[in-house]
């Protein structure tokens, strides 16, 4: 797959499309696949920034394939996820592509946990979740011999893939239906086109221009921008509102020694506590065979810093400067200082494992991988917890559709994003 894609690799030219999709990552290219198999009398060019697609979001997750149950009921969220799951099976399935549906328990170690675990079931039983059952101690015992609590949500349906996979294959189907993929193209300039030369209807027919870094550019008719960690800058670049504001937030995830690996069979999640912002730590199995426990949730200093120690000026000063984050922050103070500390001891980290595992101790776990959540937020300080999709106004705006906020399970809901993006595209601009 990768040769495949590497080959439609080139310089951009003064080219002409009908439609530009921005962004390389799973969200795009599930789109820009959906689109092309709808119109495929249209021309289509996808524009990513890296040398790779998929390297960001879609290649830095924990390969879950969530089954809906911790959404609002009738929210995008609950309905995008709960399709998109049997889409991705099924698509998987036809595509050949490995996945394994090793499930998931979702535990209450606390009697305080009892009735937020009930009330899941019963928002699980609303998005048509399937095959959801709550279980008892015993039976946690039977599914995950090693795993200590006093009921739990068991979701069979729940699995795992490589994300970033199943991204490539997108953009393989969305390359053998004739669209273009240009990598190494960071875009900084959508706007109305120049004038055309004499007697060309060029920038009639092509009135948008896109232009990258290096000063190539490409004309096109609509524009569709899936950024992901920089969505608003790509909105405010197009002359469209540069809120919600993304917040990049980093997760820093341990893994279990190989010798460990019996102590987890399936997925292993806490209940979510309404107080805090992020879900907790969990245990996730990956198609690789390793067992990523974690992650932590800390603020990170540059929009795609996977290392600890990774800064950008503007990045930072971008955040920090951002009412809403501050908002955040004062809000979750000790939260936050608890989640710097397990990020920097790993013991700490564990603690929390043991309460659903106490056999793990801090000798079984090493240091793992990071990933960063692109995460929106409003002036005051909330969490926007679906996804936003908006345009502009004027000759620019009103042919741009931004995806601003696609939060997981962005990866779970792809294709049904792109069925849903592609229904938009076709209303805004009468495909």
């Amino acid at each position: 797959i990768p040769g495949l894609l590497a080959g439609q690799k080139r310089a951009l030219g003064k080219n002409t499309y009908d439609v530009a999709v921005v962004g390389g990552g799973i969200v795009g290219l599930a789109t820009a696949r959906e689109l092309i198999l709808r119109h495929p009398a249209l021309s289509f060019i996808l524009l990513e920034k890296e040398k790779e697609l998929a390297v960001h979001q879609s290649g830095h997750n924990s390969g879950v394939i969530h089954s809906g149950i911790y959404y609002t009921p009738g929210s995008l969220k609950a309905r995008l996820c709960v399709r998109g799951a049997t889409l991705a099976y099924e698509y998987c399935d036809k595509k050949g592509l490995p996945y394994k549906r090793c499930g998931k328990l979702i535990v209450a170690v606390e009697q305080e946990e009892v009735p937020r675990l009930k009330a899941l079931y019963e928002r699980g039983v609303k998005n048509n979740v399937r095959d959801l059952s709550i279980i008892d101690a015993k039976e946690i015992r039977e599914r995950e011999p090693y795993c200590r609590g006093i009921m739990a949500l068991d979701s069979p349906y729940t699995g795992i893939v490589d994300w970033r996979l199943v991204a490539l294959q997108y953009g393989k189907d969305f390359v053998e239906a004739g669209g273009e993929v240009v990598t190494d193209c960071e875009v900084n300039d959508i706007s109305a086109s120049s004038e055309s030369p004499p007697g060309s209807a060029e920038g009639m027919k092509y009135p948008i221009e896109i232009r990258d870094k290096k000063g190539n550019k490409v004309r096109c008719r609509y524009v569709l921008t899936c950024g992901g960690l920089y969505s608003d800058r790509l909105s405010q670049i197009s002359g469209c509102s540069r809120e919600p504001r993304i917040v990049p937030f980093r997760g820093d995830y341990l893994v279990l020694r190989p010798e460990k690996h019996y102590l987890v069979k399936g997925n292993i999640y806490p209940v979510p506590d309404p107080r805090f912002p992020f879900l907790g730590v969990h245990f996730t199995p990956r198609m690789d065979g390793s067992i990523w426990l974690g992650p932590n949730a800390v603020l990170a200093f540059k929009r795609e810093g996977y290392r600890v120690y990774d800064f950008n000026a503007r990045d930072f000063v971008d955040a920090l400067s951002f009412r809403g984050l501050q908002k955040l922050v004062l809000r979750n103070v000790i939260y936050g200082i608890g989640e710097m500390y397990r990020g920097i001891f790993t013991s700490a980290q564990v603690k929390l494992l043991q309460k659903y595992i106490p056999e793990i101790s801090p000798s079984d776990v090493l240091r793992g991988p990071s990933g960063v959540r692109a995460q929106a937020l409003d002036r005051a300080g909330n969490l926007v917890d679906d996804f936003v999709f908006d345009g502009g106004v004027g000759e620019v705006g009103s042919r741009v559709l931004h995806v601003r906020n696609a939060p997981s399970p962005a990866a779970t809901s792809s294709l049904a994003i792109g069925e849903m993006i592609a229904d938009e595209v076709e209303s805004r601009f009468a495909l």
